[in-house]
């Protein structure tokens, strides 16, 4: 298994309008997709892409917002009001692999592999398994870079 590049940081928020407006009046940014539901998982989302340097892409910032009563970011929210990083995403070739070689090394995987914001194969690791921090595994996206649907 080798690990790709970190794709995206997801951060949970109360408000994706406020966040939006936070990202783009106060840190400067241009370049945020319009946001979008995904009713399976529990969240709207949209993307801030961050500004290409020196030939590298830059890593986008995922913003989550609870898509209704239900969501699984309404538990993270209760905890952290104002919203926070909730995830980091780091990108695989072959997301069954990947899978196997985690499993393989004890880790804990949170529910079944299923299709995520960038509308390909992702998975979630255990933060206990993973230094604390809650991470998505996506496999690379081949098309949909920017979170645009």
């Amino acid at each position: 298994m080798k690990l790709g590049r970190l794709n995206h940081i997801g951060v949970a928020t109360p408000s994706i309008a406020d966040s939006i407006a936070h990202f783009r009046d106060v840190m400067g940014a241009t370049d945020i997709t319009e946001p979008f539901d995904l009713p399976e998982q529990g969240v709207k989302v949209c993307f801030v892409n961050t500004p290409t340097h020196g030939g590298m892409n830059g890593t986008q910032i995922e913003l989550i917002e609870p898509y209704d009563a239900s969501s699984p970011i309404n538990g993270f929210l209760s905890k952290n009001p104002a919203g926070g990083q909730h995830h980091l995403c780091f990108e695989v070739e072959d997301i069954a692999a990947a899978r196997e070689w985690f499993e393989g090394q004890g880790k804990r995987i949170l529910g079944a592999t299923r299709i995520g914001a960038h509308g390909t194969p992702i998975f979630f690791l255990h933060p206990k398994d993973m230094m604390g921090q809650l991470t998505e595994i996506m496999e690379t996206p081949h098309s949909d870079t920017t979170g645009e649907h």
